[in-house]
C-alpha cells in the first residue's frame, strides 16, 4: 500500500535496483559486462563516465631544515594540512585492520565498491528520497583525492579561489546520485590500477583527523606523540573513531562539555568502543584483548606540530632566518608563477628545504650578542643584530638579534616581528645609518681613480663648501657641510693612516678629489642600497654613512671585497625537493664584479691595520693569525654602532643602536661593563674567535703595489713624487694616532646636509 501511494519511489525503486545489480556485475567483471553485445542503455551510460583518476599527492607538510653537527635539523615547517605520508610499512597493521573492520570489511575481495552495502544504500535512496552510505574504502579515498583536488585550486585573488574552491567541492563532494555513479565509476578503474595495500595506504595517508591534522602519521604524532607505526591498539582504534566524524570526535579540546577530558572524551570512546567490537567480530583482536582495549581511558598526549617560525624561535633562535627563508621562497618565481601559487606550494608541496644555517654558529651568535644586549633597556630602545654570510656564495650563515620573535599584532616587551638584519622588503626594518663603515666605499673609488694609500690628505678642513664638491648625478646646494673629528689628529697624513684610524676630515678632502656620483655607483656595484630598495643618497654628508643600511647589505658588500672584488647576492636556501621527489631550484645568488681585484686586495690591506696597534677596532682583536680585516662606524651622538669583520671565508656584521630615539649609546651601560658604543668590540671579539677557529680563512687578496705607493704631499695630483724622507706604514702595521674614542669616527658633530637621521622604523 505505500508502494502504491508513491508510484515514483516505486519507479525509482525499480531503476535503482536494476542499476543496482548491473553494478554488482561491473564490478565484479567489469570489462565483461560492458564488452557484450547485450550490453544495456545504463551499461553504456556508465561505461561513458570519466574513469582516469589523477591521484596526485595529497597536500604536504612542507619542513625548513639547517645544520647541526654537520646533520640536517628540522627547525620549522609550513602547511595548510599537517600531513606526512609514510608507506605501508610505516602505518601499524592495528590501524590499517581497524579501519577495514569498521569502514568496509568486504575490502580485498570486492572490486572497488562494496556491492552489498551499495545495494542496500542504493534501494534505500530510492525509497527514501535521499544519498545513504555504502562507500567502500576505494570509495572514500576517491572522494577524499577529489576533495584535496579542489582545496588545490587558486584563482586571481581570495574571493575568486573561494568561489572555485566552493563550486568544486559541491560537484565532487555534493549530495546527488551523477556524483555518486562518478564517484563509483572512478573508484572501480582505482581498483583496476593499484593494488589493495596501495589503496588503503592513500586512504590513511589522505584522510582528516580534526582542524587541520591529515593522514596517519599526522594524526599519530599530533593526538599521542609516535609515530604512525607504533600506534597501539587503543591508539588505532581510536584514530579511526576519529576519522568517521573529525569535527565532533577530536580529541584534543579537553574543555569541550560534549567531547572533552571531563567526560573522558566520550563520544569517541563510543565510537571507539565500536571499532574493537568490529574488529573482535571479525577476529583480529581476542576477548581478552576486547575487554582490556574497552576499558582503556582515552589519554591524549597533544603535539603539536607548529605551523611557521614559532619552533625555530623557540627551539633554535633562528625565527627570524626562518622568516627570511619564507620570505625567499614567496619572492622566488621558481616557486610558482604568483604570490599566491608560492604560497599554495610552500604550504601544501610538502617541500624538504635544506637552508645554509649553521645551527652550531647560530647558538654562537645568539649567546655572544645576547651577552652583551639585552632584550630590554630602560629608558632606551636599543636593538643589536649580529649576521654572518659567506664570501664567494652569498649563504647566510646565522642571523640573530637581542629580540624575542612573535609574529603577534600586539607583541610584548622585548618581541617584535621587525629583522633588524634584513631589508625592508624581508623583515620590515628602515635600517640604520652605518657611519664610517661607508668610508671603504669611498677608499675603493678612490683606488679606482689612480689614488694610492700613501698619498697625504689634509685633515685641517671642517667646513666644506657644497660647491668644492662634484656630483655627476644630481645637483649639489645648500648649507656648508660641517665634520669634525673624535679627536685632535695631525694636519695632514696619508689615506692608510686616515682609513686605519677613521679620520672624518681626511675623508671629506678624498671625496672633494672624487665624484660623488663615482662613490655611490662604487657602493651599488659592491651591491649596497638602502634599506627601503632605493639607491644609496650621494650628498658629502653620505660618505661618512648616512644611508640606513641593513646589516645584512653591509655583510654582503664587505664579502665582496673579501672575494676579490666579486659580490654575491645573499640567499638562505641551498637546495628543495618536493614529496614526490621533484627537484626545485631556487633562482641562485647572483655574483658580479664590483670593484677590480686589485682594488679589492689594497683595500683588504688597508682594512687589515684596523685590527692591529691604534686601530679602532684593535680591542676586538681574537689574536689568532687568521687572515682578515674590519671596519668600525659610529653615527652622531653614537646613536648607531658597527663593526664589520672578515676572512675568506666568512663576512660577519654587528649593528647595535637606537631603535627608535636619539639616545647617546657611549654614555648607556650596556651588559659585561660595556656601553652602547663599546659593546660591539665584545660581540666581534667572541664571534671572531669562533668563526677564526671552525672556520677559518685563506690568505686575503693581494694588494697592488701600485695602489699601496709611496707618501706624497697633500693635494697633489696622483703619480707625484714621493716626500723625502717621510716613512709609510705598511698595511699590517699602521702608524699609531689616536684611536678612536667612545664618540667615535665617521660622526658629523655638527649636523649638515644628509646628517644622519631618526633610525627610521616600525616595532
Amino acid at each position: 500500500m505505500r508502494i502504491a501511494r508513491r508510484p515514483g519511489a516505486f519507479l525509482m525503486f525499480v531503476v535503482m535496483s536494476v542499476l543496482a545489480g548491473l553494478l554488482v556485475a561491473v564490478a565484479v567483471t567489469p570489462t565483461v559486462a560492458v564488452a557484450g553485445e547485450g550490453a544495456s542503455g545504463a551499461a553504456e551510460f556508465f561505461e561513458d563516465l570519466p574513469s582516469y583518476l589523477d591521484i596526485q599527492t595529497p597536500q604536504q607538510l612542507s619542513t625548513v631544515y639547517a645544520k647541526q653537527g654537520g646533520k640536517d635539523v628540522p627547525i620549522a615547517s609550513f602547511y595548510a594540512e599537517n600531513r606526512t605520508d609514510v608507506t605501508s610499512s610505516q602505518i601499524a597493521d592495528t590501524l590499517k585492520q581497524a579501519a577495514i573492520d569498521t569502514e568496509d570489511p568486504r575490502f580485498r575481495d570486492e572490486g572497488g565498491i562494496d556491492v552489498v552495502g551499495t545495494i542496500r544504500a542504493t534501494i534505500a535512496d530510492a525509497l527514501h528520497a535521499g544519498v545513504q552510505g555504502g562507500s567502500s574504502i576505494t570509495q572514500q579515498y576517491v572522494k577524499n583525492v577529489l576533495v584535496q583536488q579542489c582545496e588545490q585550486l587558486t584563482g586571481t585573488d581570495p574571493a575568486s579561489t573561494k568561489t572555485k574552491v566552493d563550486a568544486c567541492y559541491d560537484k565532487v563532494a555534493g549530495q546527488t546520485k551523477a556524483r555518486k555513479l562518478q564517484e563509483i565509476r572512478y573508484a572501480i578503474a582505482v581498483d583496476e590500477k593499484y593494488t589493495k595495500d596501495q589503496v588503503l595506504t592513500g586512504y590513511l595517508n589522505i584522510v582528516g583527523l580534526g582542524g587541520r591534522v591529515y593522514g596517519a602519521e599526522a594524526g599519530a604524532e599530533y593526538y599521542f606523540g609516535v609515530h604512525a607505526a607504533d600506534l597501539s591498539l587503543v591508539q588505532s582504534a581510536t584514530l579511526v573513531a576519529i576519522l568517521n566524524n573529525p569535527s565532533y570526535l577530536r580529541i584534543d579540546e579537553p574543555d569541550s562539555t560534549a567531547n572533552g577530558a571531563a567526560n573522558g572524551y566520550r563520544l569517541t570512546k563510543v565510537r571507539r568502543d565500536y571499532v574493537l567490537r568490529r574488529m573482535h567480530a571479525h577476529g583480529t583482536i581476542s576477548s581478552a584483548e576486547l575487554r582490556k582495549a574497552v576499558a582503556t581511558p582515552i589519554t591524549p598526549r597533544i603535539t603539536d606540530t607548529a605551523n611557521g617560525c614559532s619552533s625555530a624561535a623557540t627551539e633554535y633562535d633562528a625565527g627570524y632566518f626562518c622568516d627570511a627563508v619564507r620570505s625567499q621562497v614567496l619572492a622566488d618565481p621558481a616557486f610558482g608563477k604568483t604570490a599566491s601559487d608560492r604560497i599554495a606550494t610552500l604550504d601544501t608541496k610538502g617541500l624538504s628545504i635544506h637552508t645554509s644555517l649553521d645551527l652550531d654558529l647560530q647558538h654562537t651568535a645568539q649567546a655572544a650578542l645576547s651577552s652583551y644586549v639585552p632584550t630590554t633597556m630602560a629608558g632606551v630602545d636599543a636593538g643589536g643584530a649580529n649576521v654572518t654570510v659567506e664570501p664567494g656564495t652569498g649563504r647566510v650563515l646565522s642571523m640573530v638579534q637581542n629580540t624575542d620573535y612573535t609574529q603577534s599584532d600586539a607583541p610584548g616587551a622585548g618581541a617584535t616581528a621587525v629583522d633588524y638584519n634584513a631589508d625592508q622588503a624581508v623583515g620590515s626594518s628602515g635600517g640604520f645609518p652605518t657611519g664610517s663603515t661607508y668610508k671603504v666605499f669611498t677608499l675603493a673609488d678612490w683606488l679606482a681613480n689612480g689614488h694610492t694609500l700613501s698619498e697625504s690628505v689634509s685633515t685641517t678642513e671642517h667646513t666644506f663648501p657644497q660647491s668644492e664638491f662634484t656630483n655627476s648625478c644630481s645637483p649639489l646646494g645648500g648649507e656648508p657641510w660641517q665634520v669634525a673629528n673624535a679627536e685632535v689628529v695631525p694636519a695632514s697624513m696619508s689615506v692608510l693612516e686616515a682609513t686605519v684610524e677613521s679620520i672624518n676630515t681626511a675623508f671629506g678632502a678624498m671625496a672633494k678629489r672624487l665624484d660623488l656620483c663615482g662613490i655611490q655607483k662604487t657602493a651599488e656595484a659592491m651591491g649596497i642600497h638602502q634599506a627601503d630598495g632605493s639607491a644609496p643618497d650621494s650628498n658629502p654628508a653620505s660618505v661618512l654613512g648616512t644611508n640606513p643600511l641593513s646589516p645584512i647589505d653591509l655583510a654582503e658588500a664587505y664579502a665582496g671585497f673579501a672575494n676579490g672584488g666579486v659580490v654575491c647576492t645573499p640567499t638562505t636556501i641551498d637546495s628543495v625537493t618536493t614529496a614526490s621527489g621533484a627537484t626545485i631550484r631556487p633562482t641562485p645568488s647572483t655574483c658580479t664584479r664590483g670593484v677590480s681585484a686589485q682594488v679589492a686586495g689594497t683595500v683588504d690591506s688597508a682594512l687589515q691595520g684596523v685590527l692591529a696597534g691604534k686601530g679602532t677596532a684593535a680591542s676586538a682583536d681574537p689574536g689568532d693569525a687568521v687572515p682578515k680585516f674590519a671596519k668600525t662606524g659610529t653615527t652622531d651622538g653614537d646613536e648607531q654602532n658597527w663593526l664589520v669583520t672578515s676572512s675568506t671565508k666568512y663576512t660577519n656584521a654587528t649593528w647595535i643602536g637606537n631603535v627608535q630615539g636619539h639616545v647617546r649609546l657611549a654614555d648607556w651601560p650596556f651588559l659585561q661593563g660595556t656601553t652602547g658604543y663599546s659593546a660591539k668590540f665584545g660581540v666581534g671579539k667572541q664571534m671572531m674567535a669562533y668563526l677564526d677557529g671552525v672556520i677559518g680563512g685563506d690568505a686575503l687578496p693581494a694588494p697592488d703595489p701600485a695602489m699601496i705607493g709611496t707618501r706624497v704631499a697633500a693635494g697633489a695630483a696622483p703619480g707625484a713624487s714621493a716626500q723625502q724622507g717621510t716613512q709609510v706604514p705598511s698595511p699590517q702595521s699602521p702608524a699609531p694616532t689616536s684611536p678612536e674614542s667612545a664618540g667615535g669616527a665617521g660622526r658629523a658633530a655638527v649636523p649638515g646636509v644628509g646628517d644622519p637621521t631618526p633610525a627610521q622604523r616600525s616595532q
